[in-house]
């Protein structure tokens, strides 16, 4: 009886969430002056000539003139983690291993078509580029040989986005290490240095890469190799191989240091050609970077996370790697959980993860060893958990650190370059390095959030959500943990870096849901949906974002061009009118909004509804200023006119950038609220 009370309970609150349609809570307009946009005098945007667009002032992002900055921003672009030439999308083979002959010349587009892309996404309200590079795109062709074309083209088109009004964070973006490990970042000779053989990853569960796999590739499997031989290898040496592999050294270098120093030798030949840029505002550190092995208490044993596919332990996956036949567990995708696929043989070939004449790293270390007898056993399942009989801190001893050398060197050419840093999640998570200690950098957090739910399963549920292995039940209750799962990514920030800004570096949602039917229909409502409802816990949070993502070459057929992705706002495919500029967006009810670009003041709250068109904010005046509160009025969704409700009457309006100035004469609160006509 108990067991069914529980079970009508948890139907009755589902049903009420379903049945109950939200109430929208009109803003009261009481007391506000009305002002329509044909009542409205033609305005300019101020110019500002400095020569750097963004700094951090009183834990906020401010303008040259002090005003306080709201960053609406974007990823660009989403193939940018794969070469232009050869053209190559994580489903080709050709070519794949020819690592040293590639060029990242002409990502995220090329410059003939800057024009194009840079003029979209201006009209759409994006002011803010994170601006995707590799170190693989640098330095491809081997260690300290920087591609000179590339810098330069990185610089023009740079130049170019400062033409348009886009302020810039350079992210040097990783998934999984590399392109040779299922994802991209680190170049091929990465895996050489190592003593690895990336052209047997596959066969010896090192890796399960697209390219070499073939289609379909499982959705989402891409994730799983954080937690194989190749990825996990190569961060456990990059952060922490001076204690983990001491006899391993490249020209007689720990390879540790070899690798960071190249790492950020090549970051920081890319700040020298961009350093005379006033809208490039810093380098971020790493995009979601992994701690390896190191912190695993037992290596024998399995993950402690929810991996597709075939799913050996960490000293599963060493075994492996040395041409030992394996007996794996494998998951596949259920409907809320991981469907339990029993086991199968791995590495039936015995082949090697090793190049000729190197044996496993690891084994050398003396993690693992084989008996007289040829039978393969553990030496030491704790190994890469402590350090001299000390229990590891990965953030201590090894992100911290390194987050220190690589900001020290870039802030040699700049030292008021922001530094954006994201925490470690994989495989073992960890929360935000402690950088307050360090105040003489600008640092910022940049973490990510993903409904997962809707990611993972390709479609919008949005009475159903996930957080931490935690699934939500009903609407609001969803919604209210979106809101409080980021309002704590800003408490975590100012607890472990002071009191500076946030930026959500990515989130997102996917456009081939529900078996890509928009493609078919050209109606993206639910797309429009899960990507609004995204947007409003962002926005509830006044936390700067930058989207994923605009992808220049997205296809219906391959998405981003990596591994299955399909979350660029826009497509040629979709594009059915070359000369309108919005032709080949996707979702843009909810993708283009209204936004406070630039406060005389202090955002105290900022709110849009997208289907009702109404933008509201409140700002806090402290100190007058005789620069205005700058508010974007997309031509997308205003064209036909707008009425403002307004504290003062105080307006303008550039029709040219589609700017609301508004200048207040008193301090105060001010109440702003926008509706289309």
């Amino acid at each position: 009886m108990k067991k069914n009370a529980i079970y009508l309970l948890l139907l009755i609150s589902l049903i009420a969430s379903v049945s109950c349609k939200s109430i929208r809570q009109k803003k009261s307009i009481k007391d506000l002056n009305v002002t329509r946009k044909d009542e409205i005098t033609e305005g300019k945007v101020p110019l500002v000539d400095a020569t750097r667009n963004i700094s951090i002032a009183n834990g906020q992002f401010v303008d040259p003139t002090g005003r306080t900055l709201f960053l609406r921003g974007i990823n660009l672009g989403g193939s940018t983690k794969m070469p232009y030439t050869p053209s190559m999308g994580t489903h080709v083979r050709e070519d794949f291993f020819k690592g040293k002959e590639v060029s990242f010349v002409g990502r995220p587009f090329s410059l003939e078509d800057a024009d194009e892309h840079f003029t979209r996404l201006k009209a759409w309200g994006y002011h803010f580029l994170r601006f995707l590079v590799t170190w693989e795109a640098i330095e491809h062709e081997g260690p300290g040989i920087y591609d000179e074309e590339y810098l330069d083209y990185v610089v023009a088109i740079l130049t170019k986005a400062n033409e348009y009004g886009f302020n810039v964070l350079i992210d040097p973006h990783q998934d999984l290490w590399s392109r040779y490990t299922g994802g991209d970042g680190a170049p091929l000779w990465t895996f050489e240095v190592a003593g690895m053989d990336v052209r047997n990853f596959q066969e010896t569960g090192a890796a399960f890469v697209h390219n070499l796999y073939g289609d379909p590739y499982p959705r989402m499997i891409w994730f799983s190799n954080y937690y194989k031989l190749g990825s996990a290898t190569m961060f456990t040496l990059f952060f922490g191989g001076n204690d983990f592999a001491p006899q391993t050294e490249v020209e007689g270098i720990p390879i540790q240091d070899y690798l960071q120093t190249h790492y950020i030798k090549a970051l920081t030949a890319l700040a020298q050609k961009v350093a005379h840029l006033p809208n490039v505002v810093g380098f971020e550190l790493m995009n979601e970077p992994s701690s390896g092995y190191i912190g695993i208490t037992d290596i024998t044993q399995p993950f402690e996370a929810d991996i597709l596919g075939e799913v050996p332990t960490a000293f599963e996956g060493m075994l492996l790697g040395e041409g030992n036949v394996v007996d794996i567990q494998c998951y596949g995708m259920g409907t809320f959980s991981l469907k339990d696929e029993g086991k199968k043989p791995m590495n039936t070939e015995k082949v090697s993860a090793w190049r000729d004449g190197q044996d496993c790293i690891w084994r050398q270390h003396g993690v693992w060893e084989t008996t007289a007898e040829g039978v393969s056993q553990i030496k030491d399942a704790a190994y890469f958990s402590t350090v001299n009989g000390q229990v590891v801190d990965f953030n201590k001893r090894y992100y911290e650190p390194f987050a220190v050398k690589y900001a020290d060197a870039i802030r040699s050419i700049d030292p008021e370059w922001i530094i954006c840093v994201d925490n470690v999640l994989f495989p073992v998570p960890h929360p935000l390095p402690e950088l307050k200690k360090y105040p003489e950098v600008k640092w910022i957090n940049g973490s990510h959030w993903y409904d997962d739910v809707t990611l993972v399963k390709k479609q919008y549920l949005p009475f159903l959500g996930l957080l931490d292995g935690r699934l939500i039940i009903g609407k609001n209750r969803v919604r209210k943990a979106y809101e409080t799962f980021l309002a704590g990514m800003i408490e975590e920030t100012h607890e472990q870096y002071g009191p500076v800004p946030s930026l959500l570096g990515e989130f997102g949602i996917p456009f081939d849901m529900n078996k890509a039917k928009a493609y078919e229909t050209d109606d993206f409502k639910t797309q429009a949906k899960a990507l609004d409802r995204s947007f409003r816990v962002v926005e509830k949070n006044n936390l700067h974002y930058t989207l994923w993502n605009y992808t220049a070459d997205n296809t219906n057929e391959r998405g981003d061009q990596w591994n299955g992705e399909d979350l660029s706002i826009f497509s040629y495919n979709q594009q059915t009118d070359p000369t309108d500029i919005n032709s080949g967006g996707r979702a843009l009810d909810a993708a283009v909004r209204p936004y406070p670009r630039k406060v005389a003041g202090v955002l105290n709250e900022y709110q849009y509804d997208y289907a009702e068109k109404e933008l509201f904010l409140t700002i806090e005046v402290n100190k007058l200023s005789t620069y205005p509160t700058e508010i974007h009025l997309p031509e997308f969704i205003y064209n036909d006119g707008f009425t403002v409700y307004s504290t003062e009457k105080k307006l303008a309006f550039d029709s040219e950038e589609h700017i609301l100035l508004y200048t207040p004469d008193k301090k105060g609160i001010h109440r702003i609220i926008i509706r289309k006509e």
